[in-house]
């Protein structure tokens, strides 16, 4: 009897001892399981990112720590390379993407890992090189017209409305900024590099078309012939100018709501004026994105992990971070729609050019601000202009090469 009694006791010890250490060991398993995520977004957006994280983390076995990162491409490619790197970089300008393409630090999107029907395609075409999906698009940025609602009622509809509103009312914006000037370039056809089928050919600069020179042309109107504004002109004066009510028009992005709420200036927000046969004016449009490192050893998972990331924290993201989504659910959600500032950032950016996201690129920005520099001092002919950036964008290219 009394070795019955030891035996049935040895055996409840080790049922106990089992039942406390099965838990255990699968929680020490647990722990061991973890992705890391750089982000690039603010300080308060990874704040509010973390539990997002976190949701999905408790779900499926992982801890994740993300982390606010503004590293440059090679402090992210040492890190990488030595096996410290992140799983995942979260939130990066998607033309920052083309380095790391480049140098093979992307890991291609499985193809069946997201519906791109449920995506603004342009946020699509801004992650894709050589036709094939490289990143995620987390949300999107451009700029549009700013008009002063106490002076116009209605924004102009068309170029021509827009040009007689202006000689009345006034029009500003950072001219020689290639970033912004880029738009009426666009709007009869001119372009950076030739789209053939997905990729970008580096070797087809389209900013001495026909098309090109009539935006040209116009940019130096708006200087030269309507003096709407001085040949120098200045990002932060314009916006002064139109923060104090000196003009009705300026072109910029979201970045500048803020400030003209807190100076209650009495204002709205419409895509750019369409030329007068109808066609949109197409702005540089930005993408914030997500890729997985091709060095990560959780490729898997950080896919999953970025998806639900992508997929959950667009309407976060458009709160905190005023982040226009790329998700067409949530661009037609009431909480966007009701707010007709960013609804009309939103709607430019569908009509709007993803900057060309190749490391070609670079070469581009110095002579094109030089070009527009040299139209609106009227120091030369937009032809003159156009031909000699395109010349000194190839001698910029061949020397990357």
């Amino acid at each position: 009897m009394k070795n019955l009694k030891r035996i049935l006791t040895v055996v409840l010890i080790i049922a106990f001892a089992a039942m406390v250490l099965i838990p255990l060991s699968g929680a020490f398993a647990t722990s061991k399981k973890q992705l890391v995520v750089w982000s690039h977004l603010t300080q308060d957006e990874v704040k509010a990112l973390q539990p997002i994280a976190d949701k999905w983390g408790k779900a499926n076995g992982y801890t994740v720590k993300v982390i606010t990162d503004q590293g440059s491409f090679q402090s992210f490619q040492t890190a990488a390379m030595s096996g410290k790197g992140p799983d995942i970089m979260f939130g990066i300008p998607h033309d920052n993407l083309g380095a790391f393409w480049k140098a093979k630090l992307l890991e291609a999107v499985p193809a069946n890992l997201i519906d791109k029907k449920n995506f603004v395609s342009t946020a699509l075409d801004a992650c894709s090189f050589e036709g094939k999906l490289y990143a995620l698009p987390i949300a999107m940025e451009t700029y549009a017209l700013f008009y002063n609602t106490s002076k116009v009622k209605e924004a102009p509809k068309t170029m021509s409305q827009l040009i007689t509103l202006a000689k009345k009312y006034g029009f500003m914006y950072d001219v020689n900024n290639f970033y912004f000037s880029f738009a009426f370039i666009a709007q009869n056809g001119g372009y950076v590099f030739k789209n053939k089928g997905g990729s970008l050919d580096p070797n087809d600069i389209g900013l001495a078309t026909n098309g090109a020179i009539k935006g040209l042309s116009l940019i130096r109107d708006f200087v030269q012939t309507y003096k709407f504004m001085p040949k120098d002109i200045r990002g932060d004066i314009a916006k002064g100018n139109f923060q104090n009510g000196k003009i009705a028009f300026y072109i910029s992005g979201p970045w500048d709501v803020q400030d003209f709420i807190k100076a209650k200036v009495p204002f709205a927000v419409a895509p750019l004026p369409k030329t007068d046969d109808g066609k949109p004016t197409p702005s540089f449009v930005g993408v914030q994105a997500a890729f997985v490192s091709a060095k990560s050893k959780n490729k898997d998972a950080a896919f999953k992990l970025a998806k639900y990331l992508v997929e959950n924290s667009a309407l976060t993201l458009f709160k905190v971070g005023h982040r226009i989504p790329v998700l067409n659910s949530v661009l037609a959600s009431n909480e966007v729609k009701s707010d007709k500032i960013m609804s009309a950032f939103a709607e430019q950016a569908k009509v709007g050019i993803p900057m060309p996201n190749i490391p070609e690129m670079s070469a581009v920005w110095t002579p094109a601000g030089n070009a527009l520099s040299l139209i609106t001092t009227g120091k030369a002919t937009p032809k003159q202009a156009a031909e000699a950036m395109v010349k000194q964008i190839k001698q910029g290219i061949a020397q990357m090469q």
